[in-house]
């Protein structure tokens, strides 16, 4: 269960997980709920986000009112997609601050009390699931690449995520083309030691979906909270000159493993841009912001050599932002992520579960070549539900395969 960057609403999955054999896990999703933020819970999370001033009062509302929405949003899940019953619960959180510093992820936070979660689904919570990656001189994201390395295909594919920030996974082989005997390359042998074989690069390219409804939201003057259909953004002009301002940020300069948020893309940011040239019109502020996005995006694409990109995130949603990067991506064929077995709407979600899944089995869950990280970690923190605390039995096997199933498994899985 994940609320992302846009906070509009809470997306949960209810997904049969288990081991078919040594390092290999098979997952089955039984489908989606998508519960949307009661609007004043909305309001003030979007009030009190950067670059805005709070305090610890206010953080703690928020954290319990964020804690009991997920955890209605979770009982609601395991009554009409579990059948009644589940194991477990996996909470993202609300992430309100990411905390980076000269290119380095120093601290990590995200709201939603885990016990609240709890109280309501009657379940065990895994949450807290990026700090054990930071605490390794991680960036703690992104968290993704460990579900793409398993999906993609081999080099010539990327995974791309259009949330409130795009980010991009690829795979790679070593400079001598060392492969397995699949001729493919091991995702995971980055999972332990990073060696002289395969390896994943994963990181966040810029905003997507964050100025885009941050645009959205100044043209039409507070009315609409993002770009429905891509229609202004169709309708509007590139504004070149702002395109160039925005394109100068210096993060993009930055090598991976890199990390951003709104805490660097907001709407703050924004206005700073556009008061620093003649102001656009307002279909073209939107068409620019998205033109941000898709150059992003094709720019990537182009550098690692990419052919086939699959894409999932609220973005996908957005035909305009979708044509732009399939025109600007030349030589690229892009298509939605069901194209690896994954709807692009339940990708973050059922990531979530097989995190959540490999932390109770005592597995690393992160990608030290994507994040940074000084070596594996397993993942996340956990709370109680309403019976004592009852945990498998640890897997030493790390997880090299992911099989995504169509249909419903036995009862030998753990469901989350």
């Amino acid at each position: 269960m994940l609320s992302g960057t846009s906070h509009d609403a809470a997306d949960a999955v209810v997904a049969d997980l288990w081991w078919t054999a040594p390092g290999e896990v098979a997952l089955h999703s039984r489908g989606m709920v998508s519960v949307p933020f009661p609007e004043r819970l909305r309001a003030d999370l979007a009030d009190r986000l950067p670059p805005a001033h709070t305090n610890l009062a206010e953080m703690c509302q928020l954290d319990t009112e964020l804690g009991q929405f997920f955890g209605s949003v979770a009982a609601r899940a395991r009554d009409e997609l579990g059948g009644g019953g589940a194991q477990w619960v996996v909470s993202h959180g609300q992430t309100v601050y990411h905390w980076v510093r000269d290119g380095q992820a120093l601290g990590t936070l995200q709201l939603g009390a885990a016990a609240w979660i709890a109280e309501a689904a009657g379940l065990p919570v895994v949450s807290d699931l990026r700090t054990a990656d930071i605490a390794r001189g991680g960036q703690g994201a992104p968290l993704v690449a460990l579900l793409d390395a398993l999906l993609l295909p081999d080099e010539t594919w990327g995974a791309l995520n259009l949330g409130g920030i795009a980010n991009l996974t690829v795979r790679r082989v070593a400079a001598d083309g060392t492969a397995d005997a699949s001729g493919r390359p091991d995702p995971f042998e980055v999972a332990g030691p990073v060696g002289p074989g395969a390896g994943v690069t994963a990181y966040d390219l810029g905003p997507a979906c964050a100025l885009i409804d941050e645009s959205a939201r100044w043209a039409s003057e507070g009315a609409q909270r993002m770009d429905v259909d891509g229609a202004r953004a169709a309708r509007g002009r590139v504004d070149r000159p702002l395109l160039e301002r925005l394109l100068a940020d210096p993060y993009y300069r930055l090598p991976p493993p890199k990390t951003t948020g709104k805490e660097h893309f907001h709407a703050a940011y924004l206005r700073e841009q556009l008061a620093a040239g003649v102001r656009p019109a307002p279909d073209d502020l939107v068409a620019t912001v998205t033109e941000l996005t898709a150059r992003l995006v094709a720019d990537a694409c182009h550098a690692h050599g990419l052919a086939e990109l699959a894409v999932s995130g609220g973005g996908v949603r957005n035909p305009q932002l979708m044509a732009r990067i399939g025109a600007l991506a030349d030589g690229v064929r892009v298509r939605d992520s069901e194209v690896l077995g994954v709807a692009p709407q339940e990708k973050e979600a059922c990531l979530f579960a097989l995190l959540g899944f490999l932390s109770v089995h005592g597995v690393p869950a992160n990608v030290p070549s994507a994040t940074g990280a000084r070596g594996p970690a397993v993942l996340g923190s956990l709370t109680p539900g309403s019976a004592p605390l009852t945990l498998p039995a640890p897997v030493t096997e790390p997880l090299r395969r992911l099989r995504i199933e169509r249909t419903p498994p036995g009862e030998q899985q753990l469901r989350l």
